[in-house]
């Protein structure tokens, strides 16, 4: 791995990003690899601090690690399920840093129940969050994205997007792999929309990664190999790399971590601790 340091002239250097469900796992490694190419991070979530959640993390301990290390960063509290957290999400930012650069949809909300058990407050949830929150976000900036030629958005999705093998027995996972299409087909038809502002739209899925969710899930156990287990760094500098470059040549792209990793021969960095 590279060293771990924040370069405030890096690729992303002035850049203003937004990273939804910040406060631990994914949305923290990609808040402090953007951070450390010399962005202006928000770091959004629902935790605030630390102990409020059942899970460690909270967007006030990111946003301290990120500034301890010399990089920029500013934390916002977001329900993505509330419209009126997702607008002062958008004009909070504006107000501290600037119009956005980047927005990387990365928060979810998840429950892993069979079809016929799934309550249809937790399928709204699930929607709003996953689905409609991404929407609308992007609805929001687009203006700016659009009047200024340029912009990059972010989703994170995952590979229970992918058509299931009938003959697997399922986790409970319908709703989410429903939700996870969705963004993907989303994702493209955004990137064709936008295609001539010059704004870059891809969508991202980290394959397993060992973060505090998937944990208190059981996706990864003690019996999980450890050639499936994706670093979150690998997740981290794929990320980076999908907004940053031509956006007509780096658009419209449903990827994978690990190819991503492989097709631009990227070599992680250690994130700042």
């Amino acid at each position: 791995m590279t060293q771990a340091k924040v370069n405030t002239k890096g690729l992303l250097a002035g850049q203003v990003a937004i990273i939804t469900g910040a406060s631990r796992g994914i949305g923290e490694a990609i808040a402090i690899r953007y951070a450390m190419e010399g962005a202006k991070v928000v770091v959004s979530a629902r935790t605030v601090e630390e102990g409020e959640h059942v899970l460690s993390g909270s967007i006030n301990s990111v946003v301290r690690r990120i500034q301890a290390a010399g990089g920029e960063a500013h934390a916002i509290r977001c329900d993505l399920s509330l419209a009126e957290h997702r607008q002062n999400l958008i004009e909070e930012t504006q107000a501290v840093f600037g119009p956005v650069d980047i927005l990387v949809n990365n928060a979810a909300v998840t429950y892993f129940t069979p079809v016929e058990r799934f309550q249809k407050k937790h399928f709204d949830l699930m929607l709003e969050v996953q689905v409609y929150a991404p929407f609308h976000l992007a609805q929001l900036i687009l203006p700016s994205m659009r009047s200024r030629k340029s912009g990059w958005i972010l989703n994170i999705s995952s590979h229970a997007a992918l058509h299931p093998d009938k003959a697997l027995v399922g986790r409970g996972s319908t709703v989410y792999g429903m939700c996870k299409a969705a963004l993907e087909r989303f994702t493209t038809g955004l990137a064709s929309e936008v295609y001539v502002d010059n704004i870059g739209v891809n969508v991202i899925s980290p394959g397993l990664v060992a973060t505090p969710g998937v944990l208190h899930h059981k996706l990864v156990t003690d019996e999980t190999p450890e050639d499936r287990i994706t670093p979150v760094e690998h997740m981290a500098e794929a990320c980076l790399r999908l907004v940053h470059g031509d956006p007509h040549e780096m658009t419209g792209k449903i990827t994978y971590a690990a190819d991503m990793m492989t097709d631009y021969k990227l070599e992680p960095a250690e994130l700042v601790s």
